[in-house]
C-alpha cells in the first residue's frame, strides 16, 4: 500500500481484511468441530491424497481402493453410527452419542506399511479417481509440507481441512472485488464480504476435507475475471488468466465447466467502441474469449476430452451406485422434491445430509437469493455483469436437477442432489446479493454504508447459530446438557481441549471485530446534505 492511498481506500482495505479474517476463523471453527469423517465422502479425500503423498498414483476410476489405515480410521470414527440430531431416530442403528472413542494417543497412524493398500486387503472402494487429480496433489503436498504424511489419521484430515479453509477463505475478497467491479461501491463490496456465514452448509463443507474448495475458489476467479470482462476489461492478461483459473477448475471438477457460459457471455456482452472508443471490437473480443477457453482446455479441459475417448464417457462412474433400500418417488413428485432437497443441502443438511436445517429457514433463503438475483439481472444499473455471473450458480443448479431427473428416470429414485455442487457458484451470489442492496438503497452512498454493519450482525448471528446448532446436533444426546456435549466433543476432536477453547476464543473475537470494523466503516462515511448518489464506474448497461 502506497502512502499516497486515499484514506477511505486504506479503510475499506482493513475492514475487508477483517471480514474476511472473520469468515475464515468461522470455517476454522467448522473443521475443529465437526467430527472425522462426518462430511460427505471424507475418508475418500483423505484416501486420496495419502495415496499420492506415498506415490500410489492416480488409478482407473474403480479401480482404486482403501488404505489399511483408512479402514481402521473408519472404523474408530464410528462411521456411520447415527449422530443426535438426524432427521429421523432410528432405534435400530448405533448411535454415536453412545459410543467410546478410541484415546487420541491410541489413533492409527499414517505409514509406508498402511498408506496404500496391498492386492486384496479392502474392498472398499474409493471413487475418488472419477475425478482429476489436482486437488489430491495439492493436499498430499500440503501433508508432506506440515510434517503430517506420517501423523495420526485424524491430524492429517484436520491438515486437509485447514487447506481447504485457506482456499476457501481466498474467495471473500474475490466476492467483495467481483461487487465492486459491478456497482463501483466499496460498500456494496464489503456487503458481498460476510455473505457465506449466512449459510451453515457452507462452513460444514468448506470446513471439511473435499475437493470443492478448489471448485469454490476457481469459480470464485473465474467470476470475477468475467465481471472484469463485462465492464469494460478486454485485455490479453485477463483472457490469460480466465484460460488458466477456469483449466485450474477443470482440472479438480466437471463442475467448473458450468463457468463456460459466463464467460462466453461477459465477452459477447462486454461493451463495444461506442462506450470505450479505445476499446476492442467485437471480432477482437470474440477471439480473446475463445483464446481463454482454449488455454483452459489445455489446461484441464482436455482430461474430460480424454474420458470421452478411452472410457466413453465425460466422468466415469467411480462406483456404482446402490438404489436398493431407496424409496422411489411418483412422477408428479419429482421436481418438486428434486428442487426442496437441492435447496435443503445448499443451506444446511450437514453430516451426510442427515441433519437437516429447519425448512421455514431454507424457504426464506431460498426467497432472498432468487430474489436478489431477479433484482440483480433486471433492475438497471448492473445488469450486463449479473446476468453473466449468475449463469454459473443457475447453471451449476439447474445441472443438479436434471441429472437428479435423468437417474430417476432410470432408476425411479432421485439421488446426488448435493447443494454443494452449486457453491462453485458462491461468489456470483455474493456479488448478486450486494448488487440488489446496492439497488434497494436507490444507490445512495450513506445508505449502502448503512448496509454493511447490517449485512456483518446478521452473518455473525447466522454464524453463531449454525455453529451452536450443529454441535447439539453433532454431540448432545437426548436429556444431555452442554457440558456433557463438550466433553464428547473434546473426547473425539484431535486437539486438546485448551486448543479447542483457544479456537472458539479466537474466532468469537474475530467476529466482534468484524461488527465493530462494519460500524466504524458505517461512521466514517461523510455526511452530506442529501445523499450522494454513487455511480457505476464500468460501463452503462445496454
Amino acid at each position: 500500500m502506497t502512502r499516497d492511498t486515499p484514506p477511505c481506500e486504506r479503510a475499506y482495505r482493513r475492514t475487508l481484511a477483517v471480514l474476511t479474517l472473520a469468515v475464515a476463523l468461522w470455517a476454522v471453527a467448522w473443521a475443529v468441530l465437526t467430527p472425522g469423517f462426518r462430511s460427505p465422502d471424507e475418508q475418500n479425500h483423505l484416501n486420496s491424497a495419502v495415496r499420492i503423498a506415498y506415490g500410489g498414483g492416480w488409478p482407473a476410476p474403480g479401480d482404486a481402493h482403501f488404505a489399511p489405515f483408512t479402514d481402521q480410521a473408519v472404523a474408530e470414527a464410528a462411521y456411520p453410527a447415527d449422530l443426535p440430531g438426524r432427521w429421523r431416530y432410528r432405534d435400530r442403528a448405533t448411535q454415536f452419542v453412545e459410543l467410546t472413542p478410541v484415546p487420541a494417543d491410541e489413533r492409527v497412524r499414517i505409514s509406508a506399511g498402511n498408506a496404500l493398500p496391498a492386492p486384496g486387503t479392502s474392498a472398499t472402494v474409493d471413487q475418488m479417481t472419477q475425478h482429476p487429480p489436482a486437488y489430491y496433489a495439492l493436499g498430499a503436498a500440503v501433508l508432506h509440507a506440515t510434517g503430517t504424511a506420517d501423523a495420526r489419521w485424524d491430524v492429517a484430515l484436520l491438515t486437509l481441512r485447514l487447506l481447504d479453509v485457506a482456499l476457501f477463505s481466498a474467495t471473500v475478497p474475490l466476492a467483495a472485488a467481483t461487487a465492486r467491479r459491478l456497482t463501483g461501491s466499496r460498500s456494496a463490496a464489503l456487503v458481498a464480504a460476510p455473505f457465506p456465514m449466512l449459510i451453515p452448509q457452507v462452513g460444514h463443507i468448506m470446513g471439511a476435507a473435499n475437493n470443492d474448495a478448489l471448485v469454490v475458489l476457481t469459480g470464485a476467479g473465474v467470476t470475477y475475471l468475467a465481471a472484469r470482462v463485462v465492464t469494460g476489461d478486454a485485455r490479453w492478461r485477463v483472457a490469460v488468466a480466465i484460460g488458466l483459473v477456469l483449466g485450474v477448475g477443470l482440472l479438480t471438477k466437471v463442475m467448473l465447466a458450468f463457468a463456460i457460459p459466463t464467460v462466453a457471455l461477459a465477452y459477447l456482452l462486454a461493451p463495444g467502441p461506442r462506450s470505450a472508443p479505445a476499446g476492442p471490437t467485437a471480432v477482437s473480443r470474440a477471439v480473446r474469449g475463445f483464446v481463454a477457453l482454449a488455454l483452459a482446455f489445455v489446461v484441464g479441459g482436455w482430461w474430460w476430452a480424454r474420458n470421452w475417448i478411452v472410457d466413453g464417457a465425460v466422468q466415469p462412474v467411480g462406483l456404482p451406485r446402490d438404489y436398493s433400500g431407496m424409496t422411489p418417488v411418483p412422477a408428479d413428485q419429482v421436481l418438486p422434491d428434486a428442487l426442496g432437497r437441492t435447496a435443503q443441502a445448499f443451506f444446511g443438511n450437514i453430516g451426510w445430509l442427515e441433519v437437516r436445517l429447519p425448512g421455514h429457514l431454507v424457504v426464506l433463503g431460498s426467497v432472498l437469493l432468487i430474489g436478489a438475483t431477479l433484482v440483480a439481472v433486471v433492475v438497471p444499473g448492473a445488469r450486463r455483469g449479473s446476468l453473466a455471473i449468475a449463469l454459473l450458480p443457475v447453471g451449476l443448479a439447474a445441472g443438479v436437477i436434471v441429472n437428479a431427473v435423468k437417474s430417476w428416470s432410470e432408476s425411479g429414485v432421485l439421488v446426488a442432489l448435493q447443494g454443494r455442487y452449486v457453491f462453485g457458484g458462491l461468489t456470483a451470489l455474493a456479488a448478486l446479493l450486494a448488487v440488489a442492496v446496492w439497488q434497494a438503497c436507490r444507490r445512495r452512498r450513506r445508505a449502502v454504508a448503512l448496509a454493511v454493519p447490517v449485512a456483518t450482525g446478521i452473518g455473525v448471528l447466522a454464524a453463531v447459530a449454525g455453529l451452536a446448532w450443529a454441535f447439539v446436533a453433532m454431540y448432545r444426546g437426548p436429556g444431555e446438557s452442554a457440558g456433557v456435549a463438550w466433553e464428547r466433543w473434546v473426547a473425539w476432536s484431535p486437539l486438546s481441549e485448551p486448543v479447542i477453547a483457544v479456537v472458539l476464543v479466537v474466532t468469537v473475537v474475530g467476529m466482534v471485530a468484524a461488527v465493530v470494523v462494519a460500524a466504524r466503516w458505517r461512521a466514517r462515511q461523510p455526511v452530506a446534505r442529501g445523499d450522494v448518489v454513487e455511480v457505476q464506474a464500468s460501463a452503462p448497461d445496454a
